[in-house]
């Protein structure tokens, strides 16, 4: 995997992170720095000699909530911008939708970063979806387990992730490691969700068939 060094060069992930706390609070800053920390942190255990692919993966962190804090009306102007017709599970979860409308703004708002891994980073960090790539799986995690998250189920997530020492394992071994705790965090927000009475959506179902299937369950 390579890409041209100058397309996430150090100094414009900074330039980046500047715009993305134009567009949001400070409060949800916080929680999208936290999330480009844990990216990178756990990154480094896939990509430790690739830089480039690092800055990538705290490119899509920054950028993964980037319209979380616009108004469900707001969401629903950007889809109908970009001639994109809501299926009825996205405006039954609505707070997932911003993962679809970041995707959709990223080549237009924020062009040198418009690489497909990354906005399907973005699109799919809410839900997940069957067959996710390294890169998605990666922010999929970071947005559970990034230091902000105080829950305690985020929180024993975060400890029994880094206290197996992944950084020991081999290549493959890191990978179901790495899909186990994805699976432990839809299994998580899916009791939770359930508990709750709210609407699941089906990119998270197919998201959780396809890591018991990989990791043989």
């Amino acid at each position: 995997m390579s890409y041209p060094y100058t397309f996430f060069r150090p100094d414009r992930i900074e330039k980046l992170r500047g715009r993305v706390a134009r567009e949001l609070s400070a409060k949800r800053m916080e929680h999208v720095n936290a999330v480009e920390d844990m990216a990178f942190r756990i990154g480094l255990l896939f990509y430790w000699n690739d830089c480039e692919t690092l800055n990538l993966l705290r490119a899509a962190a920054l950028l993964h909530d980037v319209t979380k804090e616009l108004t469900d009306e707001e969401q629903l102007a950007i889809l109908r911008e970009h001639s994109v017709t809501p299926l009825s599970e996205d405006l039954a979860s609505m707070p997932t939708i911003h993962a679809l409308t970041g995707a959709l703004i990223i080549p237009e708002k924020f062009p040198e970063f418009a690489d497909q891994m990354l906005i399907d980073a973005v699109r799919y960090h809410t839900t997940g979806r069957e067959g996710m790539s390294l890169i998605e799986k990666i922010i999929f995690l970071a947005d559970y387990i990034d230091d902000t998250r105080t829950y305690p189920s985020c929180v024993a997530l975060r400890e029994e992730f880094f206290g197996a020492n992944p950084v020991n394992m081999s290549e493959d071994e890191r990978v179901r490691h790495l899909d186990r705790a994805a699976l432990v965090s839809i299994e998580n927000t899916l009791s939770y969700l359930e508990s709750k009475g709210r609407s699941i959506h089906p990119l998270t179902l197919s998201a959780r068939a396809d890591l018991k299937a990989r990791l043989g369950q």
